[in-house]
């Protein structure tokens, strides 16, 4: 088996970091599961790389290598702090950067940190239709947690850890999927051929 490529993509513009020690947890969870090798692309560290230009010809070599890294990815784990009731614009031009189709039929896990519970559906509203405009799949577990939720940046509710396993779970069973890098589309190709329809794109 091809080992699998899982990157977390921390969209948090401080560090220390809570959304970071989210998106860790992610992927070793997930690591843990499956053969599978696991990246963090940390913005915080390599904001200066990916955000010296507004587009993405004028980026140097590391930032070309950064996008190509997520757009090669076999999962993604997608992370931001809340600000102004939404993911960072920081995050939001990594996403303005990577070409459109690169994402499509990718499995991805969701989360989010925020100062209270009130943000607690920022996965939902802002993150979800990102990832669905780049025709990616997210797994229906999403997660979310405040500073309550962490004790010296170490994850210390019970209840948020059930949770990242749950994620890590459905992210792993997707991985599993025959299709290589796009498990989706070769489900819904082999539904097609079973239905007798003709493959997507064919007249």
């Amino acid at each position: 088996m091809t080992l699998r490529s899982i990157v977390g993509l921390a969209g948090n513009l401080t560090s220390p970091s809570r959304t970071r020690v989210l998106v860790e947890a992610v992927l070793e969870a997930v690591r843990r599961r499956f053969d599978a090798s696991t990246s963090l692309i940390d913005l915080s560290v390599v904001g200066p790389v990916l955000l010296s230009t507004p587009t993405r010809g004028a980026l140097a070599r590391a930032g070309e290598v950064l996008l190509s890294r997520i757009e090669a990815a076999d999962l993604l784990v997608v992370g931001t702090p809340v600000y102004r009731a939404s993911y960072t614009g920081a995050l939001k031009h990594v996403f303005d950067l990577l070409h459109k189709d690169s994402l499509a039929g990718k499995p991805a896990v969701l989360a989010a940190t925020g100062g209270s519970a009130l943000h607690g559906l920022v996965t939902e509203h802002q993150l979800r239709p990102l990832l669905a405009f780049f025709g990616a799949h997210t797994v229906p577990t999403s997660l979310y947690a405040t500073e309550a939720d962490f004790t010296a940046y170490r994850i210390a509710n019970a209840a948020l850890a059930r949770r990242i396993e749950r994620a890590a779970a459905e992210a792993a069973t997707l991985l599993a999927l025959p299709g290589g890098t796009r498990p989706f589309d070769a489900v819904v190709q082999a539904a097609d051929r079973d239905a007798g329809v003709a493959p997507h794109g064919n007249a």
